[in-house]
């Protein structure tokens, strides 16, 4: 028997990203959602969604740019800390020993550690509620060699992702293959 619970943002999974930006003195940032998804692939685009008191959300008003860094989970202890600290009062590159990269496509910095990298122009922002959505176009994708596997795409096993559950409030990794998309659902005739 299913049981009512309420309106809440119990989606499973959400994906961990970390968003990279440059502030007013270009001092580069970097705070983690879980808020966000891909949003269209014509033309190929992203969405996150931020609160208006957060310091990338300015960041990304005045720049019109980020980055969506994806951490593996060797790296959940520095993307948490990402969520937790504000840019305002701390850098938080120094504090956690990562390093920042500048952009040469987008006005936004990207984690140098981080094996997957989304860089993104701000095309359309949207007012929802508590939280802003901000549609970016996919400018360019950079991936470390390592995390590489057929046809020269990342592989989700190297990558090691991290997920996030709401409300519950836990990290989780990647679970085991179940199948090939678009192909494993013909079985049913």
């Amino acid at each position: 028997m299913m049981k009512s619970l309420g309106a809440k943002t119990l989606a499973f999974p959400t994906p961990v990203w970390v968003v990279g930006t440059y502030d007013r003195e270009e001092k580069p940032n970097v705070m983690t959602v879980a808020w966000g998804g891909i949003c269209c692939s014509k033309p190929q685009c992203v969405n996150i969604s931020l609160r208006k008191a957060t310091y990338s959300y300015g960041n990304i008003m005045k720049r019109k740019a980020f980055t969506v860094n994806i951490p593996s989970e060797k790296h959940v202890k520095e993307a948490d800390y990402f969520g937790i600290a504000t840019g305002k009062k701390t850098d938080k590159f120094a504090a956690t020993g990562l390093t920042p990269v500048k952009s040469d496509l987008v006005d936004a910095p990207y984690v140098k550690e981080f094996p997957l990298i989304l860089e993104c122009k701000m095309t359309h922002n949207i007012e929802i509620g508590l939280h802003t959505q901000f549609i970016g176009e996919i400018i360019d994708v950079k991936a470390d060699e390592s995390v590489l596997g057929e046809k020269g795409l990342p592989d989700i096993d190297k990558v090691m992702p991290i997920l996030y559950a709401p409300e519950i409030r836990t990290y989780h990794g990647v679970g085991k293959t179940l199948g090939k998309a678009f192909s494993i659902g013909k079985e049913i005739q």
